[in-house]
């Protein structure tokens, strides 16, 4: 059998949860997250803000007021996380009347809460409403080229331009980016890109012609300086021969005999001529006959 003081300890137990159900429903304590603000209100009007997170008494800081609240007043969760939005499609004219699409990419995060919630019926609405209207006045009639390629400076733009009002209506406007621009004719698209691929064969084409050039030029200047060198060392070598020679004789005449000797031989050989070999001693009009 079951102990008395066990079933009264496990009820007792089974009780805090409904306990501190009531609790909260009376609005003696209430729990907040992190990056989230409870906005309190009573008979319409704010009775105050918890934006710290953790466990609070709305009790204690709101005083007696707070134990009306659960009857005559509300308790609202407001958001205060960074959101990302992206809008897509917006409409511009360029200089040229060319017609352009946009997209555009931004961050807002609520800053008051109470603004947030009574300043603006649809708040994150408005914000998307001012930043695409923003856009279009910032990029409408802008130079075609500038529109694509100036995007850093025209985010700045939207961003300075929507910040004051969504200041005003309680959230922050943190980043704002351009990310895409790009052409709603198909015709014009097509045009581009013939003009595109026909400028990229002329480069091409440039910068093929502007190497060869360069290639050319490289191995005239090349040829120049190697046959400059080859003058050169021929104008050297009959002085170097002759004072190798010189010095050869100094030393060993008959060896410079010698040498003189095969370069005649070679000399001979190098001429063609026809060359009769006479033994020694043989009379020549004997051999001539």
């Amino acid at each position: 059998m079951i102990p008395l003081y066990m079933i009264s300890v496990v009820m007792g137990l089974l009780c805090i949860p409904i306990l501190l159900a009531l609790a909260k429903g009376f609005g003696l304590y209430t729990v907040v997250d992190e990056r989230q603000s409870r906005v309190f209100t009573l008979f319409g009007k704010v009775l105050g803000t918890i934006d710290e997170p953790g466990l609070h008494f709305p009790l204690a800081l709101f005083g007696p007021r707070a134990l009306l609240m659960p009857l005559f007043g509300r308790q609202q969760v407001v958001s205060q996380a960074m959101r990302q939005h992206y809008l897509r499609g917006q409409m511009v004219n360029s200089e040229e009347g060319t017609p352009m699409g946009v997209g555009i990419w931004y961050e807002m995060q609520v800053n008051d809460p109470v603004a947030y919630l009574f300043m603006n019926a649809n708040p994150e609405g408005s914000l998307q409403a001012n930043v695409a209207s923003s856009t279009i006045s910032t990029l409408s009639n802008l130079e075609m080229d500038k529109m694509l390629e100036d995007r850093h400076s025209l985010s700045r733009s939207v961003r300075q331009s929507v910040s004051p009002l969504s200041e005003k209506w309680g959230y922050r406007l943190g980043s704002v980016y351009i990310r895409k621009v790009y052409f709603t004719d198909v015709q014009m698209v097509v045009n581009i890109t013939d003009k595109v691929v026909k400028r990229l064969v002329q480069v091409t084409s440039a910068m093929k012609q502007d190497g060869e050039n360069r290639v050319g030029l490289i191995r005239s200047e090349t040829a120049y300086k190697v046959s400059q060198k080859m003058a050169e060392a021929a104008a050297a070598r009959p002085d170097v021969v002759g004072r190798a020679l010189n010095e050869i004789s100094k030393h060993d005449p008959e060896i410079l005999t010698s040498v003189m000797e095969v370069m005649e031989t070679e000399q001979l050989l190098a001429s063609g001529a026809a060359i009769e070999m006479v033994p020694e001693g043989a009379d020549m009009m004997i051999q001539l006959s």
